[in-house]
C-alpha cells in the first residue's frame, strides 16, 4: 500500500506526468459528456424493451464505449476508426506499396497511413450509422421522423465518431496509452455501477451458485491476463567487443524480450468489429424490397445468432487477427537488421536472414499460445451463458479481458515514464 501511494506521489509530483494523466482525465470526461447526450427522437420505453436480453446490441454497446446505451450522439464509438484501421492494414497485405508506406517509410509514411484510416473513418461511419438508425426505426426505438431530420441525425453521430476518433489520438499524442483502447476502458468502467444495480434488484436465490461460479471465473480470468500480458520468453544478445585505441567497447551480454501477447487487448477488439459490422448491415437490409437481399440478410442474420456459429467465428477472428496484429507490430527482420547494424548476435546463430529466421520461429510459438489464451477467454462466456441461461455472461467476459488488458498496459506506461524520469 505504502508503494502504491508513493508512487501517486511520485506521478503528482512530476509535471510533465501530471499534465499527461489530467490531459487523460479530461479527454474521458468530456466522452463521458458526450454519451448523455442522446439524438432527438429517442423512445426511452422502447430503447430498454429492445436492449434487455439482446446479445447484439450488448456487444455493441461495450464496443462503442457505452454511447449505444441511451443512443447519444457517440452512439458509434470508436468502431468505424477501428474498421477503417482494420481495412488498411489487410490492404498491406495485398498491395507492396501500401505496405512500403507503412513499413519503410518512417514516421512520414506512418502518417500517411494513418490520414487514410481517418478519411476511410468517415464513410465506414455513414453506412454503419444509416444501418443502425434505420434498424433502430424499424423497431420503434426511433420515432419516425422526415428525411430532414434523419440525415442531422446521421451527421449527428457521424461527426461524434469522428470527435471520438480524433480524442482517442490526441490521448495517445499528449496523455498516456493508447487512446482508443482507454475510450472503451472507460465506457465498460461507466457501466459497472448500472450493472450492479440491475443484479441487486433482479437478485434471486436460486442463482447464487451461478454467481459464486461467474465469480470464480472472473478471478481465473483476470489472473490468467495478468500472467499472459505480463510473461516474456528472453532471447540472449551478446554485443561483439570492438578495439579503439587502448580501449574495449561492447562484450557485454543483454537479452530481447519477446512477450507472449505482443498483440495486447486488439485482437478482442479487431474481432469484434468484424463481427459487429455484418450483424448491423443485415439487420438493416432485413426491411429491404428487394428479395434476395431479404433472404441473404435473414441467413445471415440467422447463421450470427447460433451460438455454436458465433462462438467458432469469434475464436477463430481472435487466432487470425493476434497472428495478424503481431505480424504488424513486430518485425523480426527489422530486428535483426538492427542488431547486426549494432554489432550484436544471438549466440549460436548467424546474423542477418538466420537470426530473423529464429526470432521469427520463436514469435510464432509464443503468439500460438496467447492466442489460444485469448480465443479460449473470448468465448468462455458464451459456453457459460449456455450452461447457465444468464444473457449478462456473455458480454461480461469480453469486457473484462478489455478492462484488465487495458488497465495493465497503462500501469505499465505509467511506470516506464516514472523510470525514465527516474534517471
Amino acid at each position: 500500500m505504502n508503494t502504491f501511494f508513493n508512487k501517486i506521489k511520485l506521478i503528482w509530483s512530476d509535471p510533465s506526468l501530471r499534465g499527461r494523466i489530467l490531459f487523460v482525465l479530461g479527454a474521458l470526461v468530456l466522452f463521458r459528456l458526450g454519451t448523455a447526450i442522446p439524438v432527438p427522437g429517442v423512445n426511452g420505453e422502447a430503447l430498454a424493451r429492445f436492449f434487455s436480453g439482446n446479445q447484439f446490441l450488448g456487444l455493441l454497446n461495450v464496443f462503442s464505449g457505452g454511447g449505444l446505451s441511451n443512443l447519444s450522439i457517440f452512439m458509434l464509438g470508436v468502431g468505424p476508426f477501428i474498421t477503417g484501421s482494420i481495412i488498411m492494414q489487410l490492404l498491406t497485405i495485398m498491395f507492396p506499396t501500401i505496405k512500403r508506406l507503412y513499413h519503410e517509410e518512417g514516421e512520414a509514411g506512418r502518417r500517411k497511413f494513418t490520414q487514410y484510416s481517418r478519411l476511410l473513418t468517415v464513410p465506414l461511419a455513414a453506412l454503419q450509422g444509416l444501418a443502425l438508425l434505420a434498424l433502430l426505426e424499424n423497431q420503434g426505438v426511433l420515432l419516425h421522423l422526415g428525411w430532414g431530420d434523419k440525415l442531422i441525425n446521421l451527421v449527428t453521430i457521424v461527426t461524434g465518431s469522428v470527435l471520438l476518433m480524433w480524442v482517442g489520438e490526441l490521448i495517445s499524442e499528449y496523455g498516456i496509452g493508447n487512446g482508443v483502447s482507454l475510450l472503451i476502458f472507460a465506457g465498460i468502467l461507466a457501466g459497472i455501477p448500472q450493472a450492479i444495480s440491475q443484479l441487486a434488484v433482479n437478485f434471486d436465490a436460486g442463482q447464487v451458485p451461478v454467481f459464486i461460479l461467474s465469480a470464480l471465473v472472473a478471478l481465473i480470468v483476470v489472473a490468467g491476463v495478468v500472467v499472459i500480458t505480463e510473461a516474456e520468453r528472453p532471447i540472449p544478445v551478446t554485443y561483439a567487443k570492438r578495439i579503439r585505441g587502448n580501449k574495449v567497447y561492447g562484450g557485454m551480454s543483454t537479452y530481447l524480450p519477446l512477450r507472449l501477447n505482443q498483440a495486447g487487448v486488439m485482437p478482442i477488439i479487431f474481432a469484434l468489429s468484424i463481427l459487429l459490422f455484418p450483424q448491423m448491415i443485415a439487420n438493416f437490409l432485413l426491411k429491404s424490397s428487394v428479395l434476395w437481399l431479404q433472404n441473404l440478410s435473414g441467413w445471415t442474420v440467422a447463421l450470427l445468432n447460433n451460438q455454436w456459429f458465433y462462438g467458432g467465428f469469434y475464436f477463430l477472428l481472435i487466432f487470425v487477427f493476434t497472428y495478424f496484429y503481431s505480424a504488424i507490430t513486430f518485425d523480426p527482420e527489422s530486428v535483426a537488421t538492427n542488431l547486426q547494424k549494432n554489432g550484436a548476435f544471438i549466440p549460436g546463430i548467424r546474423p542477418g536472414r538466420p537470426t530473423a529466421e529464429h526470432i521469427a520461429h520463436i514469435l510464432y510459438r509464443l503468439t500460438f499460445v496467447g492466442a489460444v489464451f485469448l480465443a479460449i477467454v473470448a468465448i468462455l462466456p458464451l459456453i457459460m451463458r449456455s450452461l447457465t441461461n444468464n444473457p449478462a455472461l456473455a458480454i461480461g467476459g469480453t469486457a473484462l479481458l478489455i478492462v484488465v488488458s487495458v488497465a495493465l498496459e497503462f500501469m505499465k506506461q505509467v511506470n516506464a515514464q516514472l523510470s525514465m524520469r527516474e534517471y
